[in-house]
């Protein structure tokens, strides 16, 4: 795109947009302050690098088998660096324990040390890049359907030994970074059929949980996730919304908030206000569920708008954590990663970009009429134009020039695999 009409298009809607009281300028500082945390498990369809040949399991499925994904550590990271230079703004990796620096060593899930991520650190300082992590219990021959809940105390006490463990890498991380690295614990346990036993279940994984943060860090943050059911677990998940959000507000912890883990009908953004009262901070793993938690690619859908309007609107910048979290092999893997974490930015911007002062107002003095107007209003306001000089700016593509971009990464490096 033509610089010069990038720049005009965006000073005509510096104007509208201070017309009803925004500062563009002001978003666009925000914007550098908005940091994805990018997973890298999208550039190689969750295969990781324990070397087992094992197959995905525990409630997770990819779809397709487009040509060219990452095989090994050098060539994921080249794919994320090719992603991280084509989005404006500065951002992290969130790594699966899976994806550990084994160098061709078979290292078990309850032996993983911070040494295994060392190379990781290294590079992450190398380019800038800050890391999250997670827990991985799935695809494991001790996976089954339950883990940290299994009343088989020999396989509770594997998976309690490698969330400990995993808790001491993103302590090692973070020390390193001089930036806590979020650690974030989902589990995958369930039951396919109707269970009797809920509550035993459910007690062990709290009993579970209590051992491993016991103790405490200073460089890193743990934050819980639930889910609705996985593929093959469909009538039960011991580790339900209820009642990691009980156990996330008793023990002041950060709470994971998957667009795709819960029902259809719920909204997502209407959780952030109801859960914000009571934990510290939410981390966000942004997807895209079609019916249910199918981690379609995330695009700039009504629920991730309502998403980001709502933390704005509830002035809680400084206090969510956002991720994404989607894996889809039936399209070039790097061009996935650019349209979920633009969309992702654009819902970010759009949400800055709103005269909630103003809205406020209205609300207040049951201005009703003038609320839902202005509301619309800001539907169809030039912020493309914002985040195109935000893009300019930090001299990435803009607009669809990205695609070219994507295009000619694939014919130099991933055909090639």
């Amino acid at each position: 795109m033509n610089t010069n009409h990038i720049n005009q298009i965006y000073n005509i809607a510096k104007e509208r947009y201070a017309s009803i009281g925004v500062d563009t300028e002001k978003v666009l500082d925000q914007m550098k302050d908005f940091h994805l945390s990018i997973h890298c498990w999208q550039a190689d369809d969750v295969t990781g690098f324990e070397n087992r040949g094992e197959a995905l399991s525990g409630g997770i499925q990819v779809n397709g088998n487009y040509p060219g994904k990452a095989r090994n550590i050098e060539e994921l990271r080249s794919d994320i660096e090719c992603v991280m230079n084509l989005l404006p703004g500065t951002h992290r990796l969130n790594l699966h324990e899976i994806y550990g620096d084994f160098k061709g060593k078979c290292i078990d899930r309850n032996q993983c040390e911070p040494e295994h991520f060392r190379s990781w650190i290294e590079w992450g300082r190398d380019k800038g890049i800050k890391l999250d992590f997670n827990s991985t219990s799935f695809s494991h021959p001790k996976s089954g359907d339950l883990t940290l809940s299994n009343p088989d105390r020999s396989i509770r006490e594997f998976w309690i030994e490698h969330s400990m463990r995993c808790r001491k890498i993103a302590e090692a991380i973070g020390e390193a970074q001089q930036d806590p690295c979020i650690l974030n614990t989902w589990i995958h346990d369930g039951s396919k059929d109707l269970t009797v036993n809920r509550y035993m279940y459910r007690e062990l994984l709290k009993e579970s949980l209590d051992v491993i943060f016991k103790e405490k860090y200073n460089w890193m943050k743990d934050s819980v996730e639930s889910k609705v059911f996985g593929i093959g677990l469909e009538s039960y998940t011991v580790g339900s919304n209820d009642f990691y959000t009980a156990y996330a507000a008793k023990h002041d912890m950060m709470i994971t908030l998957d667009t795709g883990h819960f029902h259809p009908t719920e909204s997502v953004a209407d959780k952030v206000s109801a859960m914000l009262l009571f934990v510290p901070e939410l981390m966000l793993h942004v997807s895209r569920p079609v019916r249910w938690d199918s981690d379609h690619v995330t695009i700039m859908d009504d629920p991730t708008v309502d998403l980001f309007s709502e933390i704005v609107r509830a002035g809680a910048l400084n206090r969510v954590h956002y991720g994404l979290d989607y894996f889809d092999g039936t399209l070039n893997r790097i061009g996935a990663y650019i349209i979920g974490a633009r969309a992702a930015q654009k819902s970010m911007i759009r949400a800055l970009l709103e005269p909630v002062a103003k809205l406020r107002e209205y609300e207040l003095n049951d201005r009703r009429f003038e609320r839902l107007a202005l509301l619309e209003e800001c539907k169809s306001m030039p912020w493309a134009a914002v985040y195109n000089e935000f893009c300019l700016r930090n001299n990435v593509p803009v607009g669809e020039d990205y695609i070219m971009a994507v295009e000619d990464y694939e014919k130099n490096v991933t055909s090639k695999r």
